[in-house]
């Protein structure tokens, strides 16, 4: 046996195929490995390119968007073919005017007033936690600011008028006071990054049933702590406080919207809260941005840039190519604007007119009211007449 020639080996049909599979499948592997390692240099680019604008590193002075860095360059701009979408932020600084503190103005802001609340720190009247724990404060200050005591101011209404000229693509607005609402805006114009009272939830995750706006208001000004009619938890209106998630309108909105900009133009906000300030660095390199600010804000350090936490607005540098600030009351700061466009009696007609009105309206369900209560005063009186006679 050990001098006798190997038996033949039996080969497998299947052997061939296998080889042909193993074969393809290293090609294929190879393919792969090429395409990401192309795709590894594309992101090495990408990174590149990034540190470097970021960083000033290696770039020229950019060419400016507008003819002049000035709010009469923004005009002219506004004026021309090439700007025919406007995205408006809005904050806190447009309302004050109307009544409406801000946040964090020394001395007169909301944060500034709190201490009748007796609260751990000011910022907590706005946390989800604080408010399951302890919601009478944050009532007792709605009460104070609830929609429906306060008019438009001239900022609301420049809005208006710029839907009205076919230019508003969207206002995202930090207010919660439905002002937008009120000067004209419809729901489809806005997008209310920090939610709404128009409607309210139970705040218990296996509930949620909703409840509507006169249904909170009367809660509100009852002095009492809403609580839900099906589980008896705490029931909050749809503002998004501290440690809530936006509304996904304002993610879904913000990737279409970023996309067909021409102009943003930034008004009454201090751009500290995240994620809403970071919506000024979504601008595309090539679109203008206005601030119409008591104070020059959203300017950030390359570094903070880079994390992602900056709004990176540039006036005053020398590489200043796009960023104009207007630094003064809002109102004003519209009303230059609207002077420089020819709009500025068209927008002070508007205020006058709108305000009347809405004092008309007070003033006939003020009207309403006091004689609804009448008849009932004059029924018990009827009633209180033979008990007097007797």
């Amino acid at each position: 046996l050990c001098g006798s020639r190997p038996a033949p080996r039996m080969e497998d049909p299947n052997l061939k195929q296998k080889e042909r599979e193993k074969s393809a499948d290293s090609q294929v592997s190879g393919s792969g490995e090429e395409d990401s390692g192309a795709a590894g240099e594309s992101e090495m680019e990408f990174m590149r390119n990034l540190l470097a604008r970021t960083l000033g590193l290696g770039s020229e002075k950019p060419e400016k968007v507008l003819d002049e860095l000035t709010l009469e360059g923004v005009a002219r701009f506004m004026q021309s073919d090439k700007c025919k979408n406007v995205v408006c932020m809005v904050g806190a600084g447009i309302s004050t005017s109307a009544g409406i503190p801000d946040f964090r103005t020394p001395g007169t802001g909301l944060y500034a007033n709190l201490q009748k609340y007796d609260l751990p720190y000011p910022e907590a009247i706005f946390e989800i936690n604080y408010f399951k724990s302890n919601p009478a404060p944050f009532f007792t200050l709605a009460r104070e600011l609830y929609p429906g005591q306060f008019k438009p101011t001239v900022c609301h209404y420049f809005l208006r008028i710029l839907k009205e000229k076919g230019l508003l693509l969207r206002c995202y607005t930090q207010n919660i006071d439905t002002l937008e609402r009120v000067a004209g805006l419809q729901q489809d114009d806005l997008v209310e990054a920090h939610g709404t009272f128009f409607t309210s939830h139970c705040v218990s995750t296996f509930c949620r049933k909703e409840y509507t706006l006169p249904w909170m208001k009367e809660k509100i000004f009852s002095d009492l702590i809403p609580k839900c009619e099906k589980c008896s938890s705490v029931v909050k209106p749809d503002i998004v406080l501290f440690g809530e998630s936006l509304p996904a309108r304002f993610f879904s909105c913000v990737k279409s919207d970023f996309q067909k900009i021409d102009l943003l133009i930034v008004m009454g906000t201090s751009l500290q809260v995240q994620p809403f300030a970071s919506l000024v660095g979504k601008v595309p390199s090539n679109v203008p941005r206005l601030l119409i600010n008591k104070e020059k804000t959203g300017e950030s350090g390359s570094f903070m840039m880079l994390l992602g936490f900056g709004c990176g607005m540039d006036f005053d540098s020398e590489k200043a190519y796009r960023d104009v600030a207007w630094v003064g009351d809002c109102d004003n700061g519209c009303l230059a604007l609207a002077d420089l466009l020819g709009w500025k009696k068209e927008l002070e007609d508007l205020v006058k007119k709108e305000h009347a009105r809405i004092d008309a309206k007070s003033a006939a369900e003020a009207a309403g009211s006091s004689s609804g209560a009448q008849p009932t005063l004059q029924a018990k009186e009827k009633k209180k007449s033979p008990a007097e006679e007797n």
